[in-house]
C-alpha cells in the first residue's frame, strides 16, 4: 500500500511517501524556526500562511523522490489533531481534496500515534508491546503500548511538560528560540554540582510528572545570583539533569510496573543526547531494550503520518473527505484498527 503522508499539526511542513512492502521510499520536512525567531514562539497565523505556501511543493518533491505518481497512491494520511486548527486545516484539506479527486481513501492520523510508532520506521523495529516515554514541547507522558491502536495511558505531566519547560529555562537564560537545543548545548560547559535544583515528583509513589516547580527554581537561582556565563552554564547543566532523572526515574517505573522489557523514546526531547546515554545505560543494566527514532524523526513528520496511515489503511479504514480536524484530542480515544499489520 503506497501512502502519501501530510503533516502540518504546528511549525514544522513534513511530506513523505511509504510503502507497507518497502518501508519509507521519501521524506520532507520544512522547519518554520528561523520565521518564528523574532516573536520567541509559534505565531498560530504564521504558521498557517507557511503550510499554505509549502506543503503542495513539498508533496511534489517527495512523489518525484519515491519515483511515484498520484495515480499510483493507494491513499493519504494527514494529520488529524491534536494541534493548531488553522494549521490542521491546511493539511486536512490539501488530503481530502487529493483522495476525493484520485477516488482513494484520506484518513486523518492522531499525531501522538504517529510519534509512539514512529521508532517502527528504523532498525530494529521494538516488537509489542512496549513501554512509550513521549517527551516533546506539548507532551510528557508514559504509555503501555500493546499494539496498533492499544495504548494505555501510565502517567502524564500535571502542568509544564519536559520540552515546555526547557524552553522556558532557555528563555529564563537568555538562550535564542528553540530554546531546548540551545540550552542542552550550554550545559555541556556547566560544572556539575556547582548548584541545585529539585528533582520533582521523583517520588512521588506514581507515574506522573511536573515540570512547572523546576522553572520556578531555575528563575529564583537566576534573580538571586549575579549572573555570569559561568553560572548560566552551571544552570543549564544541573537544569537537563534535573530533567533527565525525572524521566529516567518515572520510565524505570513504568517498565516495572507494566513487567516490560522494551521502552520507545519519541518526541522532540528524545533527541536530548544526556536522555539518551542515561536511559541507555539503565535499561540495559536490567536487560532491556530501548529504541529511539532516528534524530531526523524525533520532531513533527510526515514520515510517521504515513506509516501510521498505511498501517490503519491496510485494516480498512473507510474514507471519509470531510476534513474535521480535531485541536484537542484524546489518544485514549482511539480504536484499535482490525487487522493492522507492522511493516
Amino acid at each position: 500500500m503506497l501512502v502519501l503522508g501530510i503533516e502540518t499539526s504546528c511549525d514544522e511542513t513534513g511530506l513523505a511517501v511509504y510503502d507497507s512492502g518497502r518501508g519509507l521510499l521519501a521524506h520532507a520536512l520544512h522547519s518554520q524556526v528561523a520565521m518564528h525567531a523574532a516573536y520567541g514562539g509559534v505565531v498560530p497565523e504564521l504558521a498557517s500562511r507557511d503550510h499554505i505556501r509549502r506543503v503542495v511543493p513539498l508533496a511534489e518533491r517527495v512523489l518525484a523522490e519515491a519515483g511515484c505518481t498520484l495515480a499510483q497512491l493507494d491513499g493519504i494520511a494527514y494529520t488529524q489533531g491534536p494541534g493548531l486548527a488553522g494549521a490542521l486545516l491546511v493539511g486536512a484539506s490539501v488530503a481530502n481534496a487529493l483522495g476525493f479527486a484520485l477516488d482513494v481513501p484520506a484518513l486523518g492520523v492522531h499525531h501522538l500515534e504517529g510519534h509512539l510508532l514512529s521508532p517502527l520506521l528504523g532498525e530494529p523495529k521494538p516488537a509489542f508491546p512496549f513501554v512509550a516515554l513521549l517527551v516533546s514541547g506539548g507532551h510528557s507522558q508514559l504509555y503501555a503500548v500493546r499494539g496498533v491502536g492499544d495504548y494505555a495511558l501510565l502517567g502524564d505531566t500535571l502542568d509544564d511538560a519536559a520540552g515546555e519547560a526547557f524552553d522556558k529555562t532557555a528563555k529564563l537564560l537568555g538562550l535564542p528560540y528553540p530554546g531546548g537545543p540551545a540550552l542542552a548545548k550550554l550545559a555541556e560547559s556547566g560544572r556539575a554540582g556547582a548548584v541545585s535544583l529539585p528533582r520533582p515528583m521523583v517520588d512521588s509513589g506514581d507515574l506522573n510528572m511536573s515540570f512547572s516547580g523546576l522553572k520556578t527554581a531555575v528563575l529564583t537561582l537566576v534573580r538571586r545570583a549575579p549572573r555570569s556565563a559561568q553560572l548560566d552554564a552551571d544552570i543549564a547543566r544541573e537544569f537537563e539533569a534535573a530533567v533527565v532523572d525525572v524521566l529516567v526515574t518515572k520510565a524505570l517505573a513504568a517498565l516495572d510496573a507494566t513487567d516490560l522489557r522494551r521502552l520507545v523514546v519519541a518526541g522532540g526531547v528524545g533527541a536530548n543526547r544526556t536522555l539518551r546515554a542515561r536511559l541507555s545505560a539503565a535499561v540495559r543494566e536490567r536487560g532491556g531494550q530501548v529504541f529511539y527514532p532516528d534524530l531526523q524523526f524525533c520532531t513533527d513528520n510526515g514520515a510517521m503520518i504515513a506509516l501510521v496511515g498505511a498501517l490503519r489503511l491496510h485494516a480498512g479504514a473507510p474514507a471519509n473527505y470531510a476534513f474535521t480536524i480535531l485541536p484537542r484530542w484524546e489518544l485514549a480515544t482511539l480504536a484499535a484498527p482490525e487487522a493492522a499489520v507492522v511493516p
